[in-house]
């Protein structure tokens, strides 16, 4: 027999795909996972048990839709149950909590799995991929959902010496008066130190690029609030510090180590410092070792990637695509793909593109009158109540096709998406398309939110809504294939953007004068 799809890993992208699927009832379809449950990564990670992904059950609404900004661990579905913020009150959860969450998914959606089935080899033979685990599958298509499954090893002399992220203790007081170097600063190196800061002697975290905090460049992968409290025991004078510049070696040094690290603010002066553990937190990458020649995939990201398309399939190995962690290649260190409350509307436009390359099925749309105001109407409503575009902001869009008297409302689209494949119909050969996305202001991250002496744009200030720094909704008119006239909505405090001399009026004007041709 060979299927629809296989889709290799049981994590929450593997599911969410496997839900949809499953709730279509279209296609014949089977996840493969090589562990005995699903979510097998969170039994292990991340190593000190705690989720920096939120939780908030009390929102203050009973708006499902709206609330999803507020609950990154949720994977989407009808079931009301099945919502993350019913498992726990904790707004940062214990990662045993997202085990027990993701088996219930799995269990209550119907999910085809078939559990302790680790891939060994994948190859692909006149067009049908063949999947190897135990017995062998084969598909017309592949998702791959396997998440970044392997330690990341920069290019440094004696890096093997250092303990990984995943081997490494977490019990403090296997490093009671010790000196520790942590190489990284992201929130595995920042999670670590702040696990053993009362036990060490003294801790330095070391890498090349600068400490990039998320509340400044709005990016969650980077250094979040939660753990950053050893900023404080270096700023304050309190043994640890950290260390900007390049890891020339690392030697054995007796019962220690001996780390030559070259300072990027000493015109690259040397000096030879010494420790008793030195611990490696450099990330993940992709593990593509499954693949035989016949579909092995471009790397790309100092190979911890895997190159895809606009519609996230490989882009030498055609038929093969990627959901989940993997599909952050498209927004790398920009947007949320990397994380369950990104890709999670992620795997739900990979399902609706596929569907419309292999199905022949349109892009969902609500018809709607070709009218500024009727389209105003569709835009505010939707801005003021979207999860999707809040969370994958500037990345997905919902998109306003015209054609004619006929206009059609379409949500959550790539925007790479649109712009390489439209979204045209036998029925609908629209001549107008407006773009509709969250996004902050193009040099967000080059300021201190916190400096109350940066000069900023006021709250609902429409003159200067463009300079606005802040997420704000940004109306892109396309035409012709090009982008031919933008406006953007005035930023707002309680991100409500419905006042009606301030939003709606603006934008209402704005579409008027793009049917008509004044714009552009």
């Amino acid at each position: 027999m060979t299927l629809d799809y296989v889709i290799i890993g049981a994590g929450p992208a593997g599911l969410q795909l496997a839900a949809l699927l499953e709730a279509d009832g279209k296609r014949d379809y089977l996840v493969l996972e090589a562990a005995d449950a699903p979510g097998a990564f969170f039994t292990r990670y991340p190593r000190h048990r705690q989720l920096i992904s939120i939780n908030k059950p009390h929102t203050g609404s009973d708006d499902p839709e709206l609330n999803l900004r507020l609950d990154w661990n949720s994977l989407l579905g009808e079931d009301p149950s099945l919502r993350f913020t019913t498992y726990t009150e904790r707004y940062f959860p214990d990662a045993e909590v997202m085990v027990r969450y993701l088996a219930d998914f799995a269990t209550r959606t119907g999910a085809r799995v078939r559990y302790n089935s680790p891939v060994s080899s994948v190859s692909k033979r006149d067009g049908i991929f063949e999947v190897r685990a135990g017995e062998t599958f084969r598909a017309r298509r592949l998702v791959v959902a396997t998440g970044v499954s392997r330690t990341y090893e920069p290019d440094i002399p004696g890096f093997e010496l250092a303990e990984g992220y995943d081997v490494m203790s977490v019990d403090p007081r296997d490093y009671l008066d010790q000196k520790v170097l942590i190489i990284g600063k992201g929130n595995s190196a920042f999670e670590t130190a702040e696990n053993l800061m009362e036990t060490t002697t003294l801790i330095h975290l070391a890498g090349p690029s600068a400490v990039r905090m998320a509340w400044r460049t709005h990016y969650v992968g980077h250094l979040r609030a939660v753990n950053n409290n050893f900023l404080d025991t270096y700023q304050l004078k309190s043994a640890n510090a950290i260390l900007d510049g390049n890891i020339r070696s690392i030697e054995r040094d007796g019962d220690g180590f001996k780390v030559a690290f070259s300072f990027s603010r000493a015109d690259e002066f040397v000096k030879e410092l010494r420790y008793d553990r030195v611990l490696a937190c450099t990330g993940f990458r992709f593990d593509a070792s499954i693949f035989d020649e016949t579909c092995r995939p471009e790397l790309v990201i100092k190979e911890r990637f895997p190159a895809q398309t606009p519609e996230w399939e490989s882009v030498n190995v055609s038929g093969m695509y990627f959901a989940g962690t993997l599909s952050q290649e498209r927004d790398f260190r920009k947007s949320t793909s990397g994380f369950i409350h990104g890709f999670r509307y992620s795997v739900r436009a990979l399902h609706r593109i596929l569907e419309r390359r292999y199905g022949d099925t349109p892009w969902p749309a609500d018809k709607l009158d070709a009218t500024p105001e009727s389209m105003t109407d569709a835009v505010i409503t939707r801005i003021n109540r979207t999860s999707a575009l809040w969370q994958q902001f500037g990345f997905l869009a919902d998109v306003v096709t015209v054609a004619g008297p006929d206009a059609r409302y379409h949500e959550e689209v790539p925007v790479d998406y649109f712009v390489q494949s439209g979204l045209r119909t036998a029925d609908h050969d629209h001549e107008h398309a407006f773009v509709v996305t969250l996004e902050y202001g193009p040099d967000h991250d080059q300021v201190d939110p916190f400096d109350i002496t940066v000069v900023r744009v006021a709250q609902d200030t429409v003159g200067r809504a463009h300079d606005a720094a802040y997420l704000h909704p940004v109306v892109r008119y396309h035409r012709s294939g090009r982008v031919v006239a933008t406006h953007h909505l005035a930023e707002n405090l309680e991100n409500r953007w419905d006042r009606p001399e301030v939003h709606v009026k603006p934008l209402a004007a704005f579409l008027g004068r793009c049917l008509s041709g004044a714009e552009g």
